[in-house]
């Protein structure tokens, strides 16, 4: 994560790194100074780097920076020789609308039929024909294994389900380039742009969901009014659709959830807090009779949580307090809601509508 970048005789002073204590400063997208990651880092670093001023003399330039987590807080001194050339501190509405750089690399240039085949693949990705031809490819294989009615009613639920993605995207201000859905696989939504804070990895991937239980929403209310039972079926898969991507199984969107929440506690209190909420799921899981559910929740949290030794090593600023609480409930209320729509319909007695339920249980 990009935790400082100041101005320096006209160009950028950059400092990125991550919560181990792993540091790399850039002058002017130059490496003049690294910090390796340390277990017992207290926050506390200094750069050492030399540079000319504008009388050609060389001087000795000195960061200094003292970093707290919860709450977010980048104290910092900046010294040319023995002159403080600026100071100041900033917290988590700093760094979130900063956008880390990578470094310049000197690629080597050769021929390569796997180089052409990434070329042709860019360029494949950058018309935006190839938009329609795998929506089309989509709705031709839906059709042929199910039927056209419920082919396009699948690909609407995943254009909503991705359309979330997109809007949450475009409200931090990264550039998108739209929805791609695949035959079998659902659908995409891609951007230019990667993210900075856990906090929008947990808003980019629950607003799909969200989005998607908004549309279930609106199905029972559309069958409540008509009594179509079209509206009916679309209400209860688009539950069952969303809530799989709620699964806290990477790569799905609730794994991105769970791993944002658990990386991002630093005590041992607080991952063991999150430990008995993931058991307490699979309890619940198991008591109404979901066992599929509480089986991949088990996959899920384990997955998670043998990671979560190596959570300093990420270069995502990390939720505070409030944004675990947040995004813990947010994520909670979304599995809840679509689960009470799949239950409703299953207690209707029809086999078709009772459906999704019977994959949870099976």
């Amino acid at each position: 994560m990009e935790l400082l970048n100041l101005d320096c005789q006209g160009h950028s002073l950059r400092l990125e790194g991550s919560m181990a204590g792993w540091q790399l400063l850039f002058w002017n997208s130059t490496p003049v100074s690294r910090r390796d990651a340390d277990g017992d880092f207290d926050g506390i670093s200094e750069h050492r780097f030399e540079l000319q001023n504008q009388q050609g003399e060389t001087l000795i330039c000195r960061l200094e920076t003292e970093i707290q987590w919860d709450p977010v807080k980048v104290s910092y001194r900046f010294y040319m020789g023995e002159q403080l050339v600026a100071s100041g501190e900033h917290g988590r509405e700093v760094m979130e609308k900063q956008v880390p750089q990578e470094p310049i690399r000197q690629e080597k240039r050769s021929f390569s039929i796997i180089g052409l085949g990434a070329l042709g693949l860019k360029l494949l990705k950058s018309a935006k024909v190839i938009k329609v031809v795998m929506a089309g490819a989509s709705l031709a294989a839906y059709s042929w294994f199910f039927s056209l009615p419920f082919a396009l009613a699948l690909l609407f639920c995943l254009v909503v389900h991705e359309y979330g993605h997109i809007r949450a995207m475009k409200h931090f201000g990264f550039k998108t380039k739209g929805i791609y859905l695949i035959p079998f696989v659902g659908g995409l939504a891609l951007s230019d742009e990667r993210i900075n804070t856990r906090w929008q990895d947990v808003c980019v991937s629950l607003m799909g969901p969200f989005f998607g239980f908004g549309l279930s929403l609106l199905s029972l209310i559309a069958y409540w009014v008509t009594g179509s039972m079209f509206f009916a079926g679309l209400s209860a898969f688009n539950a069952l659709l969303n809530l799989f991507n709620l699964l806290p199984i990477l790569p799905l969107d609730g794994g991105h959830v769970l791993k944002s929440i658990a990386f991002s506690m630093n005590s041992l209190a607080g991952i063991l807090l999150c430990g008995a909420a993931a058991a307490g799921g699979i309890w619940l899981s198991y008591s109404f009779g979901l066992a599929l559910l509480g089986f991949l929740l088990i996959i899920g949290s384990a997955e998670v949580f043998f990671e979560w030794r190596n959570r300093h090593h990420s270069l995502l600023l990390p939720l505070d307090r409030y944004g675990q609480i947040v995004s813990a409930l947010w994520y909670i209320f979304t599995i809840v809601g679509l689960i009470a729509i799949i239950w409703y319909f299953h207690g209707m007695g029809d086999a078709l509508l009772g459906l999704p339920l019977k994959v949870l249980q099976s």
